[in-house]
């Protein structure tokens, strides 16, 4: 009796232990496109990003899931026989103050972002003529939002895309041209031991050919910004 006993206790160790090499799932890396109308997109009048970085990341077969609490309605081609996922975070006209005063309780029903894509946070506030100094203030406040649901957050902060040369005036020539420089600082300033803020330099190369109208993205100017952020993905990601 006893030795039957022992050999159930063997049986059941040997089982137990065959349960540790069970693999694990595989890691999800939830991605939150944010920003405003370069982000939400509006075809066929204009591109987003969106959907090119969505392309490339399938296509290099990345564990991924774009998050967000709004979702856009266009019609886009399927790629690699799968629906484009249009959640996203964009809000159409939206200034970095309009940004920082809906984003928190826009995160609230959905995952904490793994990584943000930041995208052109200050255009609008440029192009309306507000405060400087209010543009880098919303902006560190924004990530302090997204770093409280995330301490892990990675954040690719766009060094962003000019307007169009006919409306890049003197005036918006400095603000673009100062925030580069200053979203350096940010990144730096905000990044911690967990977070990396990276600046993701979107003006390098970029020109008029690139552009819609006065600020928004044609096809090619999605397919320039797409693969910037891919670049900088392929580094982050978590396979």
């Amino acid at each position: 009796m006893i030795y039957r006993f022992g050999i159930m206790l063997f049986a059941l160790s040997v089982i137990s232990c065959g349960k540790t090499e069970v693999p694990t799932e595989p890691i999800k890396n939830t991605i939150l496109s944010l920003g405003a109308s370069r982000v939400e997109g509006g075809r066929p009048d204009h591109e987003s990003f969106r959907y090119e970085t969505w392309k490339l990341l399938l296509g290099g077969e990345w564990d991924f899931d774009l998050i967000g609490s709004e979702s856009d309605d266009s019609e886009y081609p399927m790629f690699n026989n799968q629906a484009f996922d249009r959640e996203h975070q964009g809000w159409s006209g939206y200034t970095s103050g309009d940004i920082l005063e809906e984003l928190e309780a826009s995160l609230e029903g959905i995952s904490p972002p793994d990584v943000a894509l930041f995208s052109s946070p200050g255009l609008n506030d440029a192009l309306e003529d507000l405060p400087y100094s209010e543009i880098i203030e919303n902006i560190n406040s924004i990530i302090d939002i997204l770093q409280s649901k995330n301490k892990n957050i990675t954040i690719l902060l766009e060094q962003m895309a000019p307007a169009h040369s006919s409306v890049m005036d003197s005036a918006l020539t400095w603000y673009i041209d100062q925030y580069h420089v200053d979203i350096l600082t940010v990144a730096a300033n905000k990044s911690t031991s967990m977070s990396q803020i990276i600046a993701i330099d979107m003006h390098t190369g970029f020109n008029d050919n690139m552009l819609a109208d006065n600020v928004h993205y044609n096809q090619s100017g999605a397919e320039f910004i797409a693969e910037r952020y891919y670049i900088a993905l392929k580094e982050i990601l978590e396979e």
